[in-house]
Parts: C-alpha cells; structure tokens; sequence
C-alpha cells in the first residue's frame, strides 16, 4: 500500500506503485487513472486494464460495463473505513501511523463481517 499526498495526481501514484502490483488478470480502477503510458504498460505485463475513458479523451476506449460494476465493492471497504473517526479526520501526522490505523481498522472489518 501506498499512501501519497492529497493533491498527487493519480497518475503520479501510479507510477510509483506499478512495480510493487502483483501480476493480476484485470486492473479495475475508476477514470482518473485513465492514461496511454498506463495502459500499455499494463498490456505488456499481461493485464486487461478495465476503466472507464477520461470525458476529455477524443476518441473513448471501450470497457466492459458489466466486470466495471463490481467496483462497488471496493468503494464499500473506504466507506467502512471512514466510519472510523481516526482515519477519517486523520488524526496521525505520521504516515506510518496513518498506515498503521488503517490496517488495524481493515482487520476488525474483515473480522466483523466473516
């Protein structure tokens, strides 16, 4: 995990996670990620990159609506994560400490909804 300022692009952040990604089948991710370098070189690593073309792009890239529905699912896990006062407000100021809550707070989600 990786956890970047708040005024980073998405483009910058992911440029600086793409090594650490786990080779995956399918990259789902919303349009602010939507750029050419990013998508080819998810294409040479073997990666279906499912994201919805930016409303600036001349010419939009298909995506597959149906697969793209699913991430729901993630959006879900930041809400529950922002029920937590501490990470929600951000009461650390040090990253590793931010970090830190965060997997506490995943942890006892997880646990609670087994």
């Amino acid at each position: 995990m990786l956890i970047t300022e708040g005024e980073m692009s998405d483009y910058k952040g992911a440029d600086l996670m793409f090594e650490a990604m786990p080779p995956a089948p399918v990259l789902l991710t919303y349009r602010g990620y939507d750029a050419d370098w990013l998508r080819q070189a998810l294409a040479i690593r073997g990666t279906t990159a499912c994201m919805p073309s930016r409303k600036g792009r001349k010419a939009p890239i298909p995506d597959d609506a149906a697969l793209y529905r699913h991430r729901h699912r993630i959006e879900n896990m930041f809400d529950r994560l922002k029920d937590w006062r501490r990470i929600h407000t951000r009461y650390d100021r040090c990253a590793h400490a931010f970090m830190s809550a965060i997997a506490l707070a995943a942890s006892v989600i997880f646990w609670i909804n087994q």
